[in-house]
């Protein structure tokens, strides 16, 4: 398998702080709630964020952005250190940091400090965007894109270059692939253009009006504007594409445009039509989401390293990233496995429950070898290439993972998932993997069963269906 691009990340860093804790009364001296019970992380923000995740997929990364001699800039140093190659522009004043303050999960107030801005362009920093093969534009209107801004111009003529825009910054340059405001951004940016004026219309009429509009002004290739749990529309100029989200994800979505920006680009950098890179962006921003959002980057980086005892497919390292991602968020972790030979109503539904009791679904496939053992030499009748294909395009699907034995104890020990789905034909059968999954307080849970679907049912169906006469053979033998 084709090992991922490299990815060049222009922008602003920031440093985010969040306070978590528990918001149970109100303070006797004025109306505002009391946290107690904190807890505190800090991570990297703004592009060091989105730097860092387009790490976590497995690619080399090169960040440019400005640092200080603050103590900000020398934490984030700390934070970046073997996960990104950092190219320095020298900072005016201290680094930009950002404290949330959150209840359950939810945020209260927000405290920003430090009005550092990026003084000027360097060598080194132009050479890495010269010799950059995809380049991702976050822009946090601190000024590091402005004074490289000669250099990204004439990248964007030449490599494919994604913008995520800010109010506060410039438009992006020229020629760029796809720039990714957010809705509320596409509006505000169309608001600005000569008699570009919101006459009503839902949600998306309007996203479409301010895309199209965009696209002509910033002589962009594409504008993908996200919104938000809905998906993303995709607008070339003409008639746009609505990528909507696979499933409704519920929790902190700090981050989850960066997290689009950074899928997008680093799928353009690996040759992906925008489309396509579009497609996955709004699929890995969901994902993000329901994986824990921001919290899950404190781990991304172990977790996309050595997956450990997995046999070095990728199918088996991504599934295990998720489940850890899933786990250090607090969420839960369904695992489910099977054949999946010609892929029937059954086998969705069951999926489908699956997925709706927990915050990620891992499915667990038979290599080829191993529906051989199990079903004779007749099967499989579809490849595992193509069943892990048709499987990870379910929208329940969160990851695939091939195992090669009769039954996938050794894979499961590596996921340890919170509950191991079962179809309900199971009810009477002794499983193997029960007693390993309790080991760790895992729960086998069955769920009901689709009466009489199953793949060896449709592969009889089908061979003694009649076959119809192809005519032009027929002609030639003298029927007609």
């Amino acid at each position: 398998m084709t090992a991922p691009a490299p990815l060049l990340v222009v922008g602003d860093a920031l440093l985010d702080h969040d306070v978590t804790g528990r918001a149970e009364r109100l303070a006797p001296d004025a109306p505002v709630p009391v946290v107690s019970g904190l807890g505190r992380t800090t991570r990297p923000g703004g592009a060091a964020l989105a730097a860092c995740l387009a790490a976590n997929d497995g690619r080399p990364v090169t960040l440019v952005t400005a640092l200080g001699d603050d103590q900000a800039s020398d934490t984030l140093r700390g934070l970046l250190a073997g996960r990104v190659r950092l190219v320095q522009l020298p900072l005016t004043g201290d680094l930009s940091s950002k404290t949330r303050i959150l209840a359950e999960g939810r945020p209260l107030l927000r405290l920003d400090d430090g009005d550092g801005r990026a003084r000027e362009a360097t060598d080194a920093a132009r050479r890495a965007v010269a010799e950059a093969s995809a380049v991702l534009v976050a822009d946090y209107g601190r000024g590091t894109a402005d004074v490289l801004r000669e250099a990204l111009t004439a990248a964007a003529a030449r490599v494919p270059l994604v913008w995520d825009p800010h109010p506060r910054g410039r438009p992006p340059v020229p020629g760029a692939r796809v720039v990714t405001p957010s809705a509320a951004e596409a509006r505000a940016f169309a608001a600005r253009l000569d008699g570009a004026r919101e006459t009503g219309g839902g949600e998306l009429r309007v996203a479409a009006r301010d895309a199209g509009a965009l696209v002509e002004a910033w002589r962009a290739g594409a504008v993908a504007v996200t919104l938000g749990g809905r998906g993303a529309l995709l607008s070339h100029g003409g008639t746009p594409l609505m990528v909507p989200s696979p499933v409704s994800a519920q929790g902190d979505a700090c981050g989850a445009g960066d997290r689009f920006a950074a899928t997008a680009a680093g799928l353009l950098a690996d040759g992906e039509l925008t489309e396509t890179a579009v497609c996955a962006a709004v699929h890995a921003a969901t994902r993000y989401v329901a994986e824990g959002g921001v919290r899950s980057v404190a781990t991304g980086a172990a977790a996309a390293g050595d997956p450990g005892p997995a046999r070095g497919r990728e199918e088996a390292a991504d599934a295990l990233r998720t489940a850890a991602r899933v786990r250090a968020a607090g969420g839960t972790v369904v695992a489910a496995g099977g054949c999946f030979d010609l892929l029937h109503a059954g086998h969705v539904a069951l999926l489908q429950a699956a997925r709706r009791t927990g915050d990620c679904l891992i499915v667990c496939v038979n290599s080829d070898a191993s529906v051989r053992r199990r079903k004779g030499g007749g099967r499989p009748l579809v490849p595992v290439t193509d069943r892990v294909r048709v499987l990870r395009a379910l929208e329940c699907v969160d990851a695939v993972a091939v195992f090669e034995e009769d039954t996938p104890e050794r894979l499961l020990a590596e996921l340890r998932p919170h509950i191991w789905a079962k179809g309900g034909d199971y009810a009477r059968t002794p499983l193997p993997e029960a007693s390993l999954v309790a080991s760790w307080g895992g729960q086998v849970v069955l769920f009901p069963y689709l009466d009489g679907r199953s793949t060896t049912g449709i592969a009889e169906r089908a061979a003694l269906a009649p076959r119809p006469v192809d005519l032009s053979r027929a002609a030639t033998r003298g029927r007609w």
